[in-house]
């Protein structure tokens, strides 16, 4: 792709980059300050992301390469979704249960990523601009994503559409509902874009990141107007 053929889709990326770095900081910040498990793995998830969209940006804007392609399918199909799962596990379920699913998962999706660089290469399959698993010669390896964004879509957005629920109809509490209904529909907007690449279309992967990440982060800062509301309005302590 020459660079007239560059249209304002394709610097998403970069958009989403910028807007992963602000909001990982601010999650990092959280975590330093409460040492919560779930706050480390989102923040580790939101960078993840955003590693996935800087690498899009380069191979977009500067050309693809063997190394960034391999990066991009690692950040993007094996990490995009399961550090923030994880994070949604540790929030909901107990600290014994969570970590027995990261001893179970985790090394499963280390193993996949080496596996990745390890991978050889159909240079046949490598585009100029535009990312895609099918460089991969050991192609079996694109058919261990599926359990993984499986995991995450279970936790990550089930998880939240399921807390949307609960909140609405047994707690009444508005903001945690719309919270995680925002939180569920932007982790569902990458997966839709994943699905959008594999059939050739990425550029619908660039937009989708981006509102999806949007969404996400505006879903976390309504419930947590939600717990500073309720803070506010407990009773002080005589």
């Amino acid at each position: 792709m020459d660079q007239q053929a560059l249209t304002i889709v394709h610097y998403f990326p970069i958009g989403t980059s910028i807007v992963a770095i602000t909001f990982s900081t601010l999650l990092f910040r959280k975590y330093f300050a409460h040492r919560s498990p779930h706050l480390f793995w989102w923040a580790f998830g939101v960078a993840c992301y955003g590693s996935g969209t800087v690498v899009e940006s380069l191979i977009t804007l500067s050309g693809n390469t063997v190394l960034l392609n391999k990066l991009w399918y690692v950040t993007g199909a094996l990490l995009g979704g399961y550090p923030l799962a994880q994070g949604s596990v540790y929030l909901t379920h107990s600290k014994k249960f969570a970590d027995r699913a990261t001893a179970i998962t985790l090394p499963f999706v280390i193993v996949a990523s080496i596996l990745v660089f390890l991978s050889p290469v159909r240079m046949e399959m490598l585009q100029l601009t535009r990312p895609t698993g099918a460089i991969l010669g050991w192609s079996w390896i694109r058919l261990l994503t599926p359990f993984i964004n499986l995991y995450a879509s279970f936790f990550l957005i089930g998880g939240a559409g399921y807390s949307a629920w609960k909140y609405f109809r047994n707690e009444h509490d508005g903001h945690r509902a719309a919270g995680n209904a925002l939180i569920a529909v932007g982790a569902l907007m990458p997966g839709i874009g994943g699905s959008m690449a594999k059939a050739g279309y990425v550029e619908v992967l660039y937009v989708l990141e981006f509102i999806g990440l949007i969404l996400i982060w505006i879903g976390d800062r309504v419930c947590s107007v939600s717990s500073s509301l309720r803070a506010r309005s407990k009773p002080a302590r005589t």
